[in-house]
């Protein structure tokens, strides 16, 4: 018999054991908890140097205190595991980006299409109630271990409108992003990188007053008036952050054009 190997995460306790038990019952399954985000993290990466990798992941959409309409950033993945990682939709894709192979499913207190669309971008397979039924739920985790999505019926309209209107901003984010200079795209990947005006002179070795002027550009051309709004408008456009390895500089080419 080829078993299930599942990771429930979520910081309530009761919860997450009552979960785990259910689970166990399953003749297919073996079942682990984890209260954290960082826990979940440590413990996949633990499986995985001891051959036995996790299949799934059930992951609490409001793990760590995550509040509906406030995002925190996500925190990319690094070697060595992620202390950084506190919600559920930030956990989904340092999963999704750590070990690809693993399928996540979403559990959630109530239907909200706005963030099954982002835990959808993010790499989860599926997003279910968390009152819903072990036979559903069952269901939904072979499902995903098949490549299917799921979602309740009740979110799917929702769901494809937040994810057409997301297709739709990336694309007039990634024209912005376009209009920039090679240098002015340099200073946004930096801001991007959480690097303020000092940092971004040294790094760049360009003045604090030209830095300055070359954010202020960017505001600009991007029609934002802050860098966190500027940060937003990047990572839709898929603007990743500056490496902040020793030779991530712009290239003779570029300084030229800028």
């Amino acid at each position: 018999m080829v078993r299930i190997r599942v990771l429930v995460v979520d910081d309530h306790r009761i919860f997450a054991e009552s979960l785990a038990a259910a689970l166990a019952a399953e003749p297919d399954v073996d079942v682990s908890a984890a209260g954290s985000g960082p826990a979940a993290l440590r413990s996949l990466e633990r499986a995985a140097a001891e051959g036995r990798r996790f299949d799934v992941l059930l992951v609490d959409a409001d793990l760590g205190g995550n509040v509906p309409g406030i995002r925190r950033p996500a925190v990319p993945v690094q070697e060595g595991g992620v202390d950084g990682v506190v919600d559920g939709i930030s956990l989904v894709a340092g999963v999704r980006s750590a070990q690809p192979g693993v399928r996540v499913v979403v559990l959630a207190e109530k239907d909200d299409p706005r963030r099954a669309a982002l835990a959808l971008q993010a790499g989860a397979g599926g997003w279910v109630a968390k009152d819903c039924s072990l036979s559903r739920l069952l269901t939904v985790i072979r499902g995903v271990l098949r490549d299917e999505t799921h979602l309740p019926p009740a979110l799917l309209t929702g769901v494809l409108r937040e994810l057409t209107a997301a297709r739709r901003h990336r694309t007039e984010s990634e024209r912005l992003v376009e209009s920039l200079t090679p240098r002015e795209r340099e200073v946004l990947r930096c801001m991007v990188a959480g690097l303020g005006r000092k940092a971004v002179a040294e790094r760049l070795y360009l003045s604090p007053h030209t830095v300055r002027t070359h954010m202020q550009n960017v505001l600009g051309k991007l029609g934002v008036h802050s860098t966190l709004a500027a940060v937003a408008l990047a990572r839709r456009a898929g603007v990743g952050p500056a490496d902040l390895g020793p030779t991530a500089r712009l290239t003779p080419e570029e300084s030229n054009s800028a």
